[in-house]
């Protein structure tokens, strides 16, 4: 199994993680999209030196991971590529920022550590809740309800067809790739000379499959929109759900809670 079929496999993967059964998985589509948007908004709102108040937001991702029956390490190893990049970004702000804002015993610890620490943990719990929310709702079903909150239906059909045939690029990778192998073999990767020609074929062949996929949808009754999936209804449980991930929110963000239980435990 070369790297595209590893690939196509981890896509099929999330696939069968989005149609399991758990609570969390059946609450509806625009729930949780509203409830994940609303998360995301909420972390990257937090100061860069507030790494106290943003611990507590753990809490929603790691609650939702548990009711979905979908293990954290699973999410970190499907993003295992992007976790690197995320944890990277304030790499560098000890450098700039030396001031020292609190001591640990006899160790200070400078604005820049404490603004690292906050930026990578922001991008962790983003990653996180985003991958959560593709792990347990079918993208029909998010695209669905992007377009019942009047999201514009090019960017959603755009979203849609990426997500949908992504995969038949992938497979073509793969085909293209054994045949390069079965004409080179004990060779590792491509080599620099054929990237050229490699990627021209790939081209021709993603258009050529593209023009078939558009015909084979003409055919199927497609007109500019898509008839998405039936998605399960707004229910009072979809309502409840989003009323309490918002005022959890809203309670971590402008009440301080890291600070009052603090104060309690030191009571």
């Amino acid at each position: 199994m070369n790297k595209m079929e590893k690939a196509l496999a981890e896509l099929g993967h999330m696939d069968e993680l989005a149609v399991q059964a758990s609570p969390v998985h059946d609450l509806n589509g625009a729930a949780k999209l509203l409830a994940t948007v609303a998360y995301i908004l909420i972390v990257v709102s937090f100061g860069k030196y507030d790494l106290s108040g943003l611990v507590p937001m753990v809490l929603w991702p790691v609650l939702l991971y548990q009711l979905s029956g979908i293990p954290v390490s699973t999410c970190f190893y499907k993003l295992r590529i992007v976790l690197p990049l995320v944890m990277a970004v304030g790499l560098f702000n000890p450098l700039f920022d030396r001031e020292i804002l609190l001591h640990l015993g006899s160790v200070g610890v400078s604005g820049g550590v404490i603004s690292m620490l906050t930026l990578m943990l922001k991008g962790v719990l983003c990653l996180m809740a985003s991958f959560l929310l593709v792990a347990t709702t079918p993208f029909d079903s998010i695209c669905g309800a992007l377009r019942r909150m009047h999201f514009p239906g090019m960017l959603t059909t755009l979203l849609l067809l990426t997500y949908r045939y992504v995969g038949v690029i992938t497979e073509e990778l793969a085909i293209m790739t054994d045949a390069y192998h079965l004409r080179a073999p004990g060779q590792k990767g491509i080599h620099v000379s054929a990237w050229g020609s490699f990627l021209g074929q790939l081209l021709l062949r993603s258009m050529d499959r593209a023009q078939e996929l558009y015909a084979s949808m003409l055919l199927r009754g497609y007109h500019d929109h898509f008839h998405y999936a039936p998605s399960r209804p707004f229910r009072g449980k979809d309502a409840l759900y989003l009323a309490l991930s918002l005022l959890f929110f809203a309670a971590v963000r402008f009440l301080q809670i890291s600070e009052l239980l603090g104060a309690l435990f030191v009571r």
